[in-house]
């Protein structure tokens, strides 16, 4: 593969490697987001416990927090392809154990619970050996492009997932509907056997020395001294605690609340207007390169998403829930992906899937604190004024932050 210093529109879509790898990346989305949206209504209606909404967040965030950085160590030293192979057969293990218990009747609390923690390790170690294989599929001018559309494709998973989770509640009910959705891992894990790239084809570097839970703290002591991963690390760290899955978890509740009910169309709509805003926003970026990899775009797309969740959360108004739910997609695939990508274009080839794990520590992992705020202040105030009061605080955390770098650049450009 040559290099190339101009980067063409949709390249990664042209690739006869990576085009594949896209679409069972979307698949896989898909069947994750299925997931969600069986057993969280199952959930729901089972217990009704706000404060299980809340650690269905935690259980499933808490392993990017904890085991990140160490999932990108592995990624370093070993064939992504393997790891993602691993990750995929974790989330098929989980769909037909929870088909088991709901099969049987005997679905419990702690179970549910051992099941979302396990889910949240599969993809803790897919996400880094994810982005380590776009390396290799990508020409180094390209990988914005690739990091953009590897985020849409996986945005259409989130878009067909309430879809298809809805059709499956309806059409199957959900203990075959949840049976069902093993099939959707397919797709990638057999993909891995056929795709000649291991993550570390074009670097050529693979880490040799011993792993140990110490070399994340070093790599985040290192990611200290660039201003501008710090700046993208904290950004991603502040939608994640302030907003980080608690929109979803909480939408059987908005559905209930805007009489729209929880398992029909209405529940299904308010799921597909987050998805759709985030595949237009990711082919807008992919299709006019109009919005540039830099902190400013960064810092207003983030608060744009703070000021939609906010909205989606006071509104008494279903259709003004779907816009801005569609807003919100948008502006959460650009801050995601441009913020993803400017991580990967400056971290060192022998660090990549360590500082990729630090993102994901922060941009996901911090997800788990967004979970116990939801758990407390839903139990206090309920889950839409909850769910609000995150939204109202990613919009003044992300002002601090512009504040900040707004500072800093005076002194020196940052980007």
């Amino acid at each position: 593969m040559s290099e190339t210093t101009v980067p063409r529109r949709f390249a990664a879509l042209r690739d006869r490697h990576s085009r594949p790898y896209l679409f069972t990346a979307g698949l896989s989305m898909m069947g994750d987001n299925i997931e969600h949206v069986i057993t969280y209504w199952v959930l729901w209606q089972e217990f009704h416990s706000p404060a299980l909404v809340g650690f269905e967040v935690i259980s499933h965030w808490l392993p990017f927090l904890l085991l990140s950085v160490w999932f990108g160590g592995l990624a370093e030293k070993y064939d992504c392809r393997r790891l993602v192979q691993i990750a995929q057969g974790l989330f098929m293990l989980v769909s037909v154990c929870w088909g088991v218990l709901f099969l049987t009747g005997t679905l419990q609390v702690w179970e549910a619970c051992v099941l979302l923690v396990l889910h949240g390790c599969a993809g803790a170690l897919w996400a880094p050996a994810e982005q380590m294989l776009l390396h290799d599929f990508a020409e180094p001018a390209e990988l914005p492009g690739a990091v953009r559309l590897n985020a849409t494709f996986r945005s259409l998973g989130v878009l067909a997932g309430p879809v298809v989770g809805s059709a499956l509640l309806l059409g199957l009910g959900s203990t075959w509907g949840i049976f069902a959705n093993v099939l959707f891992y397919l797709p990638m894990t057999l993909l891995m056997l056929r795709t000649p790239y291991t993550g570390h084809t074009r670097s050529g570097y693979v880490h040799r020395a011993r792993l140990t839970l110490a070399d994340g703290f070093r790599t985040i002591r290192q990611v200290g001294g660039d201003r501008v991963l710090v700046a993208m690390i904290v950004l991603a760290g502040l939608v994640a605690l302030c907003v980080g899955g608690s929109l979803q978890v909480s939408i059987p509740s908005f559905a209930d609340a805007l009489g729209a009910g929880s398992a029909g169309f209405g529940y299904g709509l308010l799921l597909f207007a987050n998805g759709a805003g985030g595949v237009l926003g990711g082919f807008l970026l992919e299709a006019t390169g109009a919005l540039k990899p830099n902190t400013k775009v960064v810092v207003v797309t983030t608060v744009l998403f703070g000021a939609t969740t906010l909205a989606v959360a006071v509104t008494g108004s279903f259709v003004v829930a779907v816009v801005a739910l569609f807003i919100g997609g948008i502006a959460n695939m650009a801050s995601t992906a441009i913020g993803q990508a400017v991580v990967q274009l400056r971290a060192p080839v022998e660090q990549r899937g360590r500082v990729v794990g630090v993102y994901n520590m922060f941009g996901s992992g911090m997800r788990t604190g967004n979970g116990i705020t939801l758990a407390v202040l839903g139990a206090a105030v309920g889950v839409g004024s909850a769910v609000a009061i995150g939204g109202a605080a990613l919009v003044v955390g992300a002002l601090v932050v512009a504040a900040v770098i707004a500072v800093q650049r005076r002194r020196a450009p940052l980007v």
